[in-house]
């Protein structure tokens, strides 16, 4: 092959313009004993890329094993996640249904007199109430913190 058509080559083949076939013909050129004494710096190069190239056809086979072992345990994983969300429902629609049964056997929240319901809502009530107020001291506390922090900060 004459030797300006390959220095052309190479000057596409940097600038990332060359065909398969105008490299494979540089890997031909460049993996035969008579290369130009300028041009055997890129002999290591063009023979690094061919070694390159049949080392990842050989290890293709092991990746597809790789791929198919990761899609089974993907769907073992899948298949687990589906029994832990059924085991889920299963066990909050038991509870809610067993809740439910055991509000209406007991009868909560009726009484014979309007009396006894006045003062049984007045304890409720106060209860909330007192719960109520430990909250907003909570909310209080917090208050003063933050303008005790924006006086400081701000100086």
């Amino acid at each position: 092959m004459e030797l300006y058509k390959i220095e052309e080559l190479l000057e596409k083949y940097f600038q990332g313009e060359t065909s398969i076939a105008e490299d494979k013909e540089l890997t031909n050129y460049f993996s035969s004993s008579n290369v130009a004494q300028h041009l055997e710096q890129y002999k290591p190069m063009f023979g690094y890329f061919s070694l390159a190239k049949q080392e990842t056809s050989s290890q293709k086979g092991a990746l597809i094993s790789e791929n198919e072992s990761k899609g089974l345990k993907r769907i073992w994983w899948s298949a687990a996640a589906s029994v832990a969300v059924l085991l889920g429902v299963g066990m909050y629609v038991y509870n809610t249904t067993a809740t439910n049964t055991s509000v209406t056997t007991n009868e909560l929240g009726t009484y014979d007199s309007p009396e006894e319901a006045f003062r049984e809502t007045q304890k409720a009530l106060a209860l909330l109430s007192g719960h109520v107020n430990t909250g907003i001291e909570s909310v209080q506390v917090i208050q003063e913190y933050d303008n005790s922090k924006e006086k400081i900060f701000n100086q």
